[in-house]
């Protein structure tokens, strides 16, 4: 399987936006929350606010390179990041559960005993998606989403206090993601 480096990385805005949040006083989050188009019509999410959305080349274990779409948002003392790629064709997606599982390995590293407190996997929109919650070395806490479909890679990271991780508003962000 040929994972790029970015996204084995995924969610990579969440290391800056828990620095960010720690220095910031936690504001009371909007009752209206906005539907987020994701590139190319690929996927909608629903955030309370809009969010900053920045494009990075990222690029194959071979070298090919693709955009990866990141859009994120702080507010009321969390944050919301939620990215997508469409892999080029290079990247063996034909092991979805692989590439998942290979994006949570990458990202555990940052967690509390290098390991998630919980996974559960389920299928999201026809693709196959892990629901998994850790604990980050800084006292935050991380409940992140990975899926792919096809070949398209989709992860939603929610980053906070540790008891706002199934909270109505990760409940609300996770849930709302639906694919094109």
């Amino acid at each position: 399987m040929t994972l790029s480096r970015r996204t084995v990385l995924a969610a990579s805005a969440l290391p800056v936006t828990a620095n960010a949040w720690a220095q910031q006083r936690p504001l009371v989050i909007p009752t209206k929350w906005f539907a987020i188009q994701l590139e190319a019509a690929a996927a909608t999410v629903e955030m309370p606010g809009v969010p900053d959305h920045r494009v990075v080349n990222d690029w194959s274990a071979r070298g090919t390179v693709f955009p990866l779409h990141s859009y994120s948002l702080e507010i009321g003392g969390y944050s919301y990041v939620a990215q997508t790629a469409l892999y080029p064709s290079d990247v063996d997606a034909t092991r979805p559960r692989a590439i998942v599982q290979a994006t949570l390995d990458g990202r555990a590293q940052q967690l509390v005993n290098g390991k998630w407190t919980k996974i559960e996997w389920r299928d999201v929109g026809g693709g196959t998606a892990a629901d998994s919650l850790g604990g980050l070395k800084n006292g935050l806490a991380l409940r992140q989403l990975v899926l792919v479909k096809d070949r398209r890679f989709v992860s939603l990271g929610f980053l906070g206090a540790p008891g706002g991780m199934t909270g109505v508003e990760a409940e609300r962000f996770i849930k709302s993601l639906k694919l094109a």
